[in-house]
C-alpha cells in the first residue's frame, strides 16, 4: 500500500513513490467526491509529471494507494513545521469546528504522533464508542404487536376479533418494549463494520472487532439506507452526541464527509475545504471568547440581497444576489461588526500599503457595510506560526465612516490563547469607528 503526504498547493511527482497509474486513480477518486468541481480541479490537478493538491485537506484513497493533504497557509513558504505538528493542529481544528470531542486521553495523543488523519479519526471513533458501549447502550421504547397467551400492554380489539376470532387462546397485544435497536445504534453498528475495513492499525482494528461482536444484536443496514434523519439526541442519549457527529463526518456526504461510492471501494476519501474549516473554527472560538459579553455570533447568516426592482424610491431590501457574511456579531438586534475569514497568508512587507489584501475582498466588505449598516469590518487571516502579528492600522472607507481592520491570528496557539487573542481583536475593533463602543457586558 503506497501512502504519500503532501501540503496544500504541494505536489507529488511520478516515480518518487507514486506511479502515474496511482496518480490517475487518486484523481478519479477525487472526481467522485461530492465537493469536486469539474475534473476535481479544486481538489487535485493532474500535471504532466506530477499530481498537485489544491485548497482542500484530508485523505484521498484509491486502490493500492492513498494521499494525505495537510494544511499550508502560504504556497511559497517552505515546509518548516513537522507533519506531526501540522496534523495535530488540523485534528484540533476539526475537533473544535465540528464539535467532535476528540480529546479522549493518551491513546489519541499517541495516535496523532504516528498516524494519518483518517487513522486518527477512525481510532478516536473506535475508542470513544467502545468506552460508551461499556457504560451501557442507550435504549428507547418501540411498539410491538404480537399474539400472546396472556395480555401484555393493550388489547388490539380489531385484530383480536378478525385474525384471532378462531383462536380464543391468543390475545392480540400491542405493547412497548425497551430496546437498544434504535436508529442511533444502527448507525454506530454500521460504522463499526465499515470502518474496520479501512483501519490500518492493529490496535484500532481490535477495538472495532470487539465493537462488532458487542453490537451483534443490532441489525446491520447498508450505508445508503442508514436512518440519519430518525436520530433524536435528547437527555437520554446526550453523551452520544459527539459520537454521532463523528459518525456523520466519517460516513455522510456533506462538505466534511467521506466518499464511499461503488466506484472507489478500496478506500475512504475524506476532504475538508480549508476556507470553510478556518471560518467555522474561528466562529466557535469567538463564540466562546465572547461568552458573557451579551454578543451573538452568527455564522453564514444575514442573507440580505443586494439588488431589487428599481422604483425611484429608497429600496429597503433586495431580492437577488443574496449575501452571507462569514461571521456577524450582533447585540440587542444591532449588528456591531462583520468578520470575513480568509485562509491565505497576508503580505509581511511593511511597505505594502494594501497588506496583500485582494480588491475582491475589499469590495465584498464594502457591500456588507452598506447592506448591514455597520461601521466595523474585519478581514481575518491566519498568521505565521510562532510569529507576533504585525501592527496594522485600520483602513477607512471612502465616502463613509466605516473602518476595515486587517488582522492575523497565530493558529499554532492553544485554544485558551486563541480565545484570548480573538477577544483582544474584538476589543480593538469596538474601539474603532466614528462612535467607539464599550463592551456590552462582562
Amino acid at each position: 500500500m503506497t501512502h504519500i503526504t503532501i501540503r496544500e498547493w504541494g505536489h507529488a511527482k511520478f516515480g518518487e513513490g507514486l506511479t502515474r497509474e496511482q496518480a490517475h486513480a487518486l484523481h478519479a477518486a477525487a472526481c467522485e467526491h461530492p465537493l469536486a468541481r469539474e475534473d476535481a480541479t479544486n481538489i487535485l490537478v493532474l500535471g504532466r509529471d506530477r499530481i498537485v493538491a489544491r485548497q482542500m485537506v484530508g485523505m484521498v484513497a484509491a486502490k493500492g494507494c492513498s494521499l494525505e493533504i495537510l494544511p499550508k497557509v502560504d504556497p511559497d513558504a517552505d515546509d518548516s513545521e513537522s507533519e506531526r505538528a501540522v496534523r495535530e493542529r488540523l485534528v484540533r481544528m476539526l475537533d473544535v469546528a465540528l464539535g467532535l470531542d476528540l480529546d479522549i486521553g493518551a491513546e489519541a495523543a499517541i495516535a496523532r504522533q504516528k498516524a494519518t488523519l483518517l487513522e486518527i479519526l477512525i481510532d478516536a471513533f473506535a475508542t470513544r464508542l467502545l468506552a460508551e458501549v461499556r457504560r451501557g447502550l442507550p435504549r428507547a421504547y418501540r411498539q410491538h404487536e404480537d399474539d400472546l397467551a396472556a395480555l401484555r400492554g393493550r388489547l388490539d380489539v380489531t385484530r383480536q376479533f378478525t385474525r384471532n376470532a378462531v383462536r380464543p387462546d391468543r390475545l392480540a397485544c400491542r405493547f412497548d418494549e425497551l430496546e437498544a435497536d434504535t436508529p442511533l445504534m444502527r448507525i454506530m453498528a454500521a460504522a463499526s463494520v465499515f470502518l474496520a475495513r479501512h483501519a490500518r492499525s492493529h490496535a484500532t482494528r481490535r477495538k472495532l472487532d470487539e465493537l462488532r461482536h458487542t453490537l451483534a444484536d443490532i441489525p446491520l443496514m447498508p450505508l445508503a439506507l442508514l436512518p440519519w434523519n430518525e436520530v433524536r439526541i435528547d437527555r437520554t442519549n446526550r453523551r452520544w452526541a459527539a459520537l454521532f457527529r463523528l459518525a456523520e463526518v466519517l460516513l455522510q456526504r456533506d462538505w466534511q464527509a467521506t466518499h464511499h461510492a461503488a466506484k472507489a471501494p478500496d478506500g475512504l476519501t475524506l476532504l475538508f475545504p480549508m476556507n470553510d474549516l478556518f471560518e467555522k473554527y474561528v466562529a466557535v472560538l469567538l463564540r466562546r471568547a465572547l461568552a458573557g459579553w451579551g454578543i451573538e455570533v452568527i455564522e453564514q447568516g444575514g442573507h440580505r440581497a443586494c439588488l431589487g426592482a428599481f422604483t425611484g424610491e429608497r429600496l429597503e431590501s433586495g431580492t437577488v444576489f443574496s449575501t452571507k457574511p462569514d461571521i456577524i456579531l450582533r447585540a440587542s438586534g444591532e449588528i456591531l461588526a462583520i468578520i470575513d475569514t480568509k485562509w491565505k497568508r497576508l503580505s509581511a512587507d511593511p511597505l505594502d500599503r494594501k497588506h496583500g489584501v485582494s480588491q475582491a475582498d475589499v469590495y465584498q466588505l464594502m457591500a456588507y457595510a452598506r447592506l448591514y449598516d455597520t461601521e466595523r469590518l474585519m478581514l481575518l487571516y491566519p498568521g505565521v506560526p510562532g510569529e507576533a502579528p504585525l501592527a496594522r492600522k485600520p483602513f477607512g472607507i471612502a465616502g463613509g465612516r466605516e473602518s476595515l481592520s486587517v488582522e492575523t491570528i497565530d493558529m499554532a496557539q492553544d485554544e485558551a490563547a486563541l480565545k484570548s487573542s480573538l477577544a483582544q481583536l474584538f476589543d480593538r475593533m469596538l474601539a474603532t469607528g466614528a462612535e467607539p463602543l464599550l463592551r456590552v457586558a462582562g
